[in-house]
């Protein structure tokens, strides 16, 4: 998988977590989807969770972001940047679902992991 198909995986991830926690907690009730929001139902604790791991991929994105982009400029298409990237969009995918069951020690491995890829993807570039 190219980085640039990397990339893109990593941003449609991130708009189905908005997806996810947004419906989770409207549901499809019209009125809340299209109201100005001032009095919102109270939150499940899977609604919870998943707006926390959206809040999570928001922290990470930024760093991901910007060591894809540098490895694409410094090198193209570079193994160990690539598989960084790739090994960090599995942890996300992984992090959702682990995230939002409440599965502490495995959810923190899964985070853990995607780090060591960022820092994988860093490693590259020096």
């Amino acid at each position: 998988m190219t980085m640039t198909a990397i990339i893109l995986a990593v941003l449609v991830l991130y708009v189905v977590q908005l997806f996810l926690q947004e419906m989770s907690h409207l549901g499809v009730n019209p009125k809340l989807l299209l109201g100005n929001r001032d009095n919102l139902p109270e939150q499940s604790v899977v609604s919870a969770r998943l707006g926390r791991a959206k809040n999570n991929m928001m922290e990470a994105l930024p760093i991901f972001l910007g060591l894809a982009l540098l490895a694409l400029i410094k090198d193209g298409d570079v193994g160990d940047a690539n598989t960084g990237a790739l090994v960090f969009l599995i942890m996300r995918i992984l992090y959702v679902p682990a995230y939002a069951s409440g599965i502490r020690s495995v959810r923190s491995l899964i985070w853990t992991v995607s780090m060591l890829a960022l820092g994988m993807m860093a490693l590259t570039l020096i």
